[in-house]
């Protein structure tokens, strides 16, 4: 018998196509702990929820796949995010639409989401890179704060980012990481509306 919780999914699914969660970060272990890879992490989370594991594929990516949904990180460091996503899409005929990007935000607090279902990079390098391979701005995207207080100049701001979060810090990124696959499975299964309404607090 089939498990009912995940029946909206499926349904979903047969409605749209395939789909693609995408998280962003930078491949390595150096680079794991790092605040610009908690879009990485929320893939971890959502393969981990699911009984599956990543495993190297196409386009350079790690990935896993359930049904038709793909949860995937590019393995081509950040700023070139764009490239990996146009491959996958292009391989597996994906929508732009039917992309969530999941990535770092330093202009959010730790702990604060915002889904919305288009919009500009923000000057979020990998966030540039999709929009330029894939020639459109409308693409679906999950932003997770990481905690910047004030701006600071260019050079600070790429040490501020590969910076792994602070012992401090460590429960709330625990938490964002959880409320941020919750809020990629909300997408998934009632649509962008729906986990807006719902997670962007």
């Amino acid at each position: 018998m089939s498990d009912p919780g995940s029946a909206p999914v499926e349904e979903h699914l047969r409605e749209r196509g395939p789909r693609l969660v995408l998280g962003l970060g930078n491949p390595g272990p150096e680079y794991a702990a790092t605040r610009h890879n908690v879009g990485f992490r929320v893939i971890g989370e959502l393969a981990r929820r699911r009984g599956l594991a990543l495993r190297e594929g196409p386009c350079r990516v790690l990935f896993a796949e359930q049904a038709d949904i793909l949860f995937a990180q590019p393995q081509t460091f950040m700023n070139r995010s764009g490239y990996a996503a146009r491959c996958l899409v292009e391989h597996r005929s994906i929508a732009p639409a039917d992309i969530l990007v999941v990535y770092d935000d330093i202009h959010l607090p730790l702990g604060k989401l915002r889904v919305r279902p288009s919009g500009t990079p923000g000057g979020h390098r990998g966030m540039e890179s999709m929009i330029e391979c894939l020639c459109t701005s409308e693409i679906p995207r999950l932003r997770m704060g990481v905690a910047l207080a004030e701006p600071i100049d260019g050079a600070e701001l790429r040490d501020f980012v590969l910076e792994p979060f602070s012992d401090g810090e460590q429960e709330a990124v625990e938490s964002m990481i959880g409320r941020a696959a919750d809020a990629c499975d909300c997408w998934l299964a009632e649509g962008v509306q729906t986990a807006m309404n719902r997670y962007n607090g």
